[in-house]
């Protein structure tokens, strides 16, 4: 066992000792205020693509992942489609109506080949929009004070995340960063905090997607204990958010 896992043991166990009065309130407050479960459960990607379930309090409405694609359009990082994504037809098919070739039906749509390619290159890897309304008032206050998260330390306990590390990420989102490049996010420790949210957390509207990505690869390239130390500190006063995001 080494020095960064037995950290993580003895702090997580100690802490989950101290909060369970708090989690207790906690989940009072969720169950009077909306139904559904206390805690969220969803597979993440973590270190080496491992796949685990990441546990949260709920702070969203019941179901609220089926209307994730519905508000892909606020998504912050999202890039702003321009030219021929804004229509169905590229120039090269208005040209050749109604003989073009490269019109094709996909869910529902009957679109050019070039637009969709386009339309993919505009998809981020990330997802997370300001006021969702999807979260619940209580949601809201956990998400701002970071106490959703306090069931990740029965995470921690288990092995399979740290205390600090990089954000184990959706599937939807670990699928997207699979070049040499990106994959070097998961080299590193998943954690419940790191250098991405120390560094910007309450401040989205000045991160790109490419500089949370070459947060992670910085923190993937020296994870030391003494890394780790330094941004345990730091992370207190980014605890509290400005945003709703």
């Amino acid at each position: 066992m080494n020095a960064k896992r037995a950290i993580d043991i003895v702090v997580s166990g100690v802490a989950i000792c101290f909060a369970l009065p708090i989690m207790l309130l906690i989940a009072i407050a969720i169950k009077l205020e909306s139904r559904g479960p206390v805690f969220y459960g969803a597979p993440r990607a973590g270190k080496g693509y491992r796949i685990f379930n990441l546990l949260k309090f709920r702070t969203m409405a019941q179901n609220a992942d089926q209307s994730l694609k519905s508000l892909q359009h606020l998504n912050l990082y999202g890039q702003p489609q321009t030219g021929a994504v804004a229509s169905n037809r590229c120039t090269l098919c208005q040209e050749r109506e109604p003989d073009c070739t490269m019109m094709i039906t996909k869910e529902g749509r009957y679109v050019c080949e070039r637009v969709l390619r386009d339309e993919s290159k505009n998809d981020s890897a990330f997802f997370k929009i300001k006021d969702d309304p999807r979260i619940t008032r209580v949601g809201k206050f956990l998400r701002n004070t970071s106490l959703d998260e306090l069931p990740q330390l029965i995470n921690v306990l288990k092995g399979e995340m740290s205390l600090v590390g990089n954000r184990p990420l959706p599937l939807y989102e670990a699928e997207k960063l699979t070049t040499d490049e990106a994959a070097l996010r998961f080299m590193a420790p998943a954690g419940i905090t790191g250098l991405w949210q120390v560094t910007k957390r309450g401040r989205k509207g000045d991160m790109s997607e490419k500089e949370r990505i070459e947060l992670d690869k910085e923190y993937a390239n020296d994870h030391t204990l003494k890394t780790d130390i330094k941004l345990i500190f730091k992370t207190f006063p980014a605890l509290l958010q400005k945003e709703n995001v």
